[in-house]
């Protein structure tokens, strides 16, 4: 026998985990997921560069996508990635239209705490109350931030037929329309913790806060990848079991708040704030309550023209 064949041997007996990966080398799956750019989705990386979903034998091409849910929903519905981290609303809302993805999981139990921002200099908005009848940025239409200011008309009363639109893109785009002389927009909601550095830097004020009823996130993959159950959705089971192990670790490292804030330029003491506020979860497990009470809230809002089913929206791995 060659010497050379029977090292090999031996590193392999003596290296399970490294055998696993010399057997699967030539057979990782590929996995191209899409997610914002933004603190949420830190145990993704973290486990990307510990090279956890590669001992897996799993291949995750990550794509940051700054114009969120709308953005990725699109790409979801054009073949560009398999699985992506949404909004919850924006999952429901794009699937219940035809979008040809499924949510497979909750990713963040706890909800989405929006800041409602406006320019600085914008004097006539001090509250959100004077936000009636002015016109929103919004990073697309059925974004996040366009159906979280219908919800947020309602809440406040106001005709949310009657809410006017800028399409902005993305935070940079906002914060444009926002500080312009004279603004094209008004008002902007976006995660409170994200658009900080705006307001520390006095581009931004923040007026107000609305928190989303359910859980803030969901993984959604599309339906002809989840077909392919063998190969690819068992491929996604995996990755999601090592990123909720790698979301428990980071909650209970010491230094967690410095690691994320030197990631994203967030301040220290807010990453800390947040992490007190956001429960990962993961979880496979259809929650009929929450997906039926998401549907009710986009009919009421006239942005669905029906509740859809769960049975509809889920597809369990």
């Amino acid at each position: 026998r060659n010497p050379r064949n029977l090292a090999a041997l031996w590193n392999k007996m003596a290296n399970p985990a490294s055998a696993m990966q010399m057997s699967h080398g030539m057979q990782h799956t590929k996995l191209r997921i899409a997610g914002v750019p933004e603190h949420f989705n830190t145990p993704w990386h973290i486990a990307k560069e510990k090279g956890l979903f590669a001992a897996a034998g799993v291949d995750v091409e990550w794509t940051d996508y700054p114009g969120g849910t709308g953005a990725m929903t699109k790409a979801l519905n054009d073949n560009e990635v398999d699985v992506a981290l949404l909004l919850t609303e924006g999952a429901v809302k794009d699937i219940a239209s035809g979008g040809t993805h499924r949510i497979v999981a909750v990713y963040v139990q706890s909800p989405l705490c929006w800041g409602v921002h406006t320019g600085a200099t914008q004097a006539a908005v001090q509250d959100v109350k004077d936000l009636d009848g002015k016109a929103w940025a919004v990073s697309r239409m059925t974004s996040g931030s366009h159906l979280m200011a219908v919800v947020l008309a309602q809440q406040q009363g106001w005709d949310h037929a009657a809410l006017k639109y800028e399409i902005v893109n993305n935070l940079a785009g906002a914060k444009e329309a926002l500080t312009a002389d004279p603004p094209t927009a008004n008002g902007f909601l976006w995660e409170k913790f994200t658009t900080k550095p705006l307001v520390d830097s006095g581009d931004l004020r923040r007026v107000g806060e609305i928190n989303t009823p359910w859980p803030c996130f969901v993984v959604s993959a599309r339906q002809e990848f989840l077909a392919e159950k063998e190969r690819f959705s068992g491929a996604l089971a995996t990755v999601l079991a090592i990123v909720k192990q790698e979301c428990a670790k980071l909650k209970a490292k010491s230094d967690a708040a410095a690691l994320i804030a030197a990631r994203y330029k967030l301040q220290e003491e807010d990453v800390t704030e947040w992490l007190k506020t956001i429960e990962w979860s993961c979880a496979t497990s259809r929650d009929d309550e929450m997906l039926t009470k998401v549907g009710e809230t986009l009919k009421e809002l006239a942005i669905l023209p029906a509740i859809p089913t769960p049975e509809s929206l889920w597809h369990a791995l």
